[in-house]
């Protein structure tokens, strides 16, 4: 899996680990087989240099900043350092950035922390994502959406599972699933196009200059109305106001929860909800809040589309 940086080959084996308790030793070891074939496969196929410097890469960070045969650090970062790195990853080459992950861990900064980063990171691609182009339009996917296989929603959700991957895993695989994490992150800003580095983040002042209300039920209503009117600029400002204002984010996460059930999300709404409630949990208060907002702003994309089956099932469950 460490040989190559790509959303499939990295999702899965997290989800495998993550849904072992729900589903069973089992099933789970079925999920993680269908990555190893995923990645068995792979190997037939045609690879570049780029798709094969990870493998070249990893080896080296590890052996230069003497990473193999020791612990993880528990050096806490504070919130500056945090502001700091993310935009470093953010706007570093794919080596670059590996590099920097890799000698922050060698400084002995908590995995943890650097994991926080790196998904900080991620979510910029949400943030300031310009939509698909007419070049990208297809079915259910239209001009200036950002769900689906969405660059944004696709680096998130291995962001996720590289962080979590560090977590569980053995020392070296920590150190090396924050590296290939951070090397990820960095690829995936420029390999599928965008200027994301000139873009800028939601929400923008306007969409937050014209929110009036304060009182969560409001603001709950308003995001709902944005949200089914696709305007994905507008519902993530409701939620960035929501969050500044100190209202409870439960609230938020169950208006959410509906979309990704009702709509299509072209396969993959599910399971960047999944990612978001995980990132909102393990990111530090005055960056949390970003996670709700790419996830409005998906909600917005999304609508539309109703998943396959939910007139049935709702039939069924008379619903």
């Amino acid at each position: 899996m460490q040989d190559n940086t790509e959303v499939h080959r990295v999702v899965l084996p997290y989800r495998a680990w993550d849904l072992a308790g729900l589903i069973g030793k089992e099933q789970a070891h079925t999920l993680l087989r269908q990555s190893v074939r995923y990645c068995v496969k792979a190997e037939a196929g045609t690879r570049s240099a780029t798709w094969d410097k990870p493998r070249t890469l990893l080896p080296k960070m590890l052996e230069e900043h003497k990473l193999l045969g020791r612990g993880p650090g528990d050096r806490k970062a504070d919130d500056g350092w945090v502001e700091r790195m993310s935009p470093t990853i953010f706007t570093s080459t794919a080596e670059q950035a590996a590099e920097a992950v890799a000698a922050a861990l060698a400084e002995g900064m908590s995995p943890a922390d650097v994991g926080e980063t790196i998904t900080l990171a991620a979510n910029q691609l949400v943030l300031r994502d310009s939509g698909r182009t007419p070049r990208e339009e297809s079915p259910g996917k239209p001009v200036g959406s950002v769900h689906g296989d969405s660059i944004g929603v696709h680096a998130c959700d291995s962001a996720n599972a590289w962080r979590n991957m560090a977590r569980v895993s053995n020392f070296r695989n920590c150190f090396a699933s924050l590296i290939l994490g951070a090397y990820q992150v960095a690829l995936d800003r420029v390999a599928r196009g965008g200027d994301f580095l000139n873009w800028q983040p939601l929400p923008v002042a306007w969409h937050l200059r014209e929110i009036k209300a304060t009182e969560p039920e409001a603001l709950l209503r308003e995001a709902d109305e944005a949200i089914r009117a696709n305007l994905q600029a507008k519902a993530g400002a409701i939620i960035h106001r929501y969050g500044e204002l100190g209202h409870t984010p439960r609230p938020v996460f169950d208006l959410l929860l509906r979309y990704p059930v009702s709509e299509d999300g072209a396969l993959h709404a599910e399971k960047f909800y999944r990612t978001v409630p995980e990132e909102f949990a393990a990111t530090r208060s005055p960056f949390r809040w970003r996670h709700l907002v790419a996830l409005a702003r998906v909600t917005a994309s999304e609508f539309g589309w109703p998943a396959p089956g939910i007139a049935e099932a709702r039939a069924l469950l008379k619903v």
